[in-house]
Formats: C-alpha cells, structure tokens, sequence
C-alpha cells in the first residue's frame, strides 16, 4: 500500500516534467525513449528494470572499441559493472544519470508489483555471485527506487559495501527506516553524490 500510495503520488506530480525528458531524449538520440532491463528481483524472479534510455543505440559497438583501446576501462567495468566516463551515454543522458532522473519509470515497475520504493538496488544475473551465500537474503524484499546504497555515496563505495549495506536494510527493514531513508534520498539525488 506504501508503495502504490507513493508511486502513483509521485507520478501524478511529475507527469508533465516526464514528458519533456521524453521529448528531449528522443530530440538528442531518436529511437526508443525507455529501455527494459533483466533484473534479478524478489525471491530471484527476473523482470524488465524500466530505465529512460541514456545511451546511444548503437551503444554496444561503441563499447567494445572503447574496452579495446582502454585496458583500464576494461578493468573498471569487470570491478564496478560500470564506466565513470560511459562513451555510449548521450548528453541529455548524462544529466539524467547524474541525478537518477533516468530511474523515473521504475515508478510502473513499483505499481507492477516487481520492485517498492525503498529496498536493494535491482541487480544483473552476472552480479548475483557478489552475494555468495547473502544472495537468499536480497532475494526476501522486493528491490528499489532507493535506500541504503543510494545515501551512502552509491557508486563510490565499494561493491563490498554495497552487499552489507543490502543485507543490513532487510534485516532492519520497517516504515520508519523506509521513511527516513525516502527523506534522506532528496539530497543525496540533488548533490548527485556517487552517481555517474
């Protein structure tokens, strides 16, 4: 009921902001606005994490020259899953990751029943052995828009960390720690803190 209220809540109020980063994503790179993500979520099941997409189409291609000429890159994507300076990321994309703007349409994913407000951030299948033994424990919440991870510096804390942090919230998991987490996430998504 708390997600839903939230959910929807939230989607009334930002429904004409939605539009316009519609608009400026498909002006900036025409082509599909939203992209679905295989994510691992509650009790393990797969779903399509719903993103607005902030990379080129032709993303993978660019990818694979970029690893080939860039050794370090290479190195930073097999440890963090991710590219401080992503060369397929477009530039309405970019400002859209770095204040999780991008993250907005995983507020259907939350009305579908696949993912809460507050909880884990959805992981890939390649990230579950990050877990080990701690993957039954992330499975037991529904993942989320925000928490722990996300006001504790997001990608700038190790993977390690990231993995306690998860297993911390669902061991304390209750409305209140829900709703404190929610009010903190305001100014750690405004000061962009980890996000890239």
């Amino acid at each position: 009921m708390f997600d839903i209220l939230i959910a929807m809540a939230i989607l009334v109020l930002i429904a004409p902001f939605l539009l316009l980063l519609t608009a400026l994503l498909f002006l900036n790179d025409p082509g599909p606005v939203f992209y679905a993500h295989r994510r691992v979520g509650y009790r393990g099941r797969f779903f399509p994490c719903l993103k607005f997409r902030t990379m080129r189409i032709d993303g993978d291609a660019i990818l694979q020259r970029y690893l080939a000429e860039n050794p370090a890159a290479q190195q930073e994507l097999a440890v963090t899953y991710k590219l401080r300076d992503d060369p397929r990321v477009t530039a309405v994309g970019a400002i859209l990751r770095k204040f999780s703007l991008d993250e907005f349409p995983q507020l259907f994913n939350v009305l579908a029943g696949q993912m809460s407000i507050v909880g884990p951030r959805p992981v890939v299948l390649a990230e579950v052995e990050r877990y080990g033994r701690q993957f039954e424990v992330y499975c037991r919440v529904r993942p989320g828009l925000t928490g722990l991870w996300q006001i504790s510096g997001r990608s700038d804390v190790s993977y390690a960390t990231r993995v306690r942090m998860d297993i911390d919230y669902v061991c304390r998991k209750g409305l209140a720690l829900d709703l404190w987490l929610l009010f903190r996430t305001i100014p750690a998504v405004a000061f962009s803190r980890g996000a890239y």
